[in-house]
């Protein structure tokens, strides 16, 4: 009998972000649900309960749960009720960020960015993963076991792009509040690390996006249960001793000096 080397049988796994069919946090939920987990899902509107019915298909036990995260009364709500629900949380995959349904991402240069679409970004993008973390940790504490798995980007810790400054502090942001809860909770069994994707293929790629992942070694962009999978090994029992951690899941992009067309070099 052929065994999977990571299972989670009895656990309950937290995803926030996961309102998309084609994203990464869908994808990970039904990778980790396949696995055996019990999967709680976010999202900012109630195309979060198609993803819900998607994953009772496939004999995933789901619920999904509408919430704004930046909102710090709905995610503790949000946590309260999934404890109620499930009665314990094991694993959280921090994916929720970048953008959300009906609201567009300012590319403003620092000399024109305003200092609301500053706030607002800093909110999305770190604040947001905070007010999460905050509200599950005494569960996993509790429980004395967890594995919080971040989406953070090379986007900040790695590389950035005009236009992108808020976004990059916050992503940089996350990987030193990592660093720092990582050392805080190791005594209770907790690790937390992180995942940097680079381009991806998702619903919300742009076209510029799509040319510049045809630039990276892969020659494509990342599917995104390529990255599900990275996130799936750093929320198991196996990942035991990695804790504090960014792994970079973007096809050799940040390695690469020259990233034009290849034509024009090799």
């Amino acid at each position: 009998m052929v065994q999977s080397f990571v299972n989670f049988e009895g656990q309950v796994c937290l995803i926030t972000g996961a309102g998309s069919p084609a994203g990464i946090g869908f994808s990970t939920a039904k990778i980790l649900g396949n696995l055996g987990a019990k999967i709680a899902l976010t999202a900012t509107t109630d195309r979060i309960f198609d993803r819900v019915r998607e994953l009772e298909a496939l004999g995933i036990t789901a619920k999904g749960y509408i919430t704004d995260l930046m909102d710090r009364g709905q995610t503790a709500d949000m946590v309260g009720q999934v404890v109620e629900d499930f009665g314990e949380i094991h694993v959280l995959i921090n994916n929720a960020g970048m953008v959300q349904v009906g609201q567009e991402e300012d590319f403003s240069e620092m000399l024109n960015i305003t200092y609301e679409s500053w706030d607002i970004s800093i909110n999305r993008n770190l604040t947001l993963c905070f007010n999460v973390t905050k509200e599950v940790l005494p569960c996993l504490v509790k429980g004395n076991y967890g594995r919080i798995v971040n989406v953070s980007s090379v986007t900040g810790p790695i590389v950035s792009n005009p236009g992108e400054a808020a976004y990059s502090a916050a992503k940089a942001a996350i990987i030193g509040m990592s660093r720092a809860l990582a050392i805080e909770s190791g005594i209770h069994n907790i690790t937390v690390n992180n995942i940097l994707p680079g381009w991806i293929e998702t619903a919300s790629q742009t076209e510029a996006e799509a040319a510049a992942g045809l630039n990276t070694p892969m020659k494509r962009s990342a599917k995104p249960e390529e990255v599900a999978n990275a996130i799936v090994f750093l929320a198991s029992k196996e990942a035991s001793y990695i804790t504090g951690e960014a792994l970079v899941v973007d096809g050799g992009n940040t390695i690469q000096e020259y990233k034009g067309p290849s034509d024009l070099y090799y």
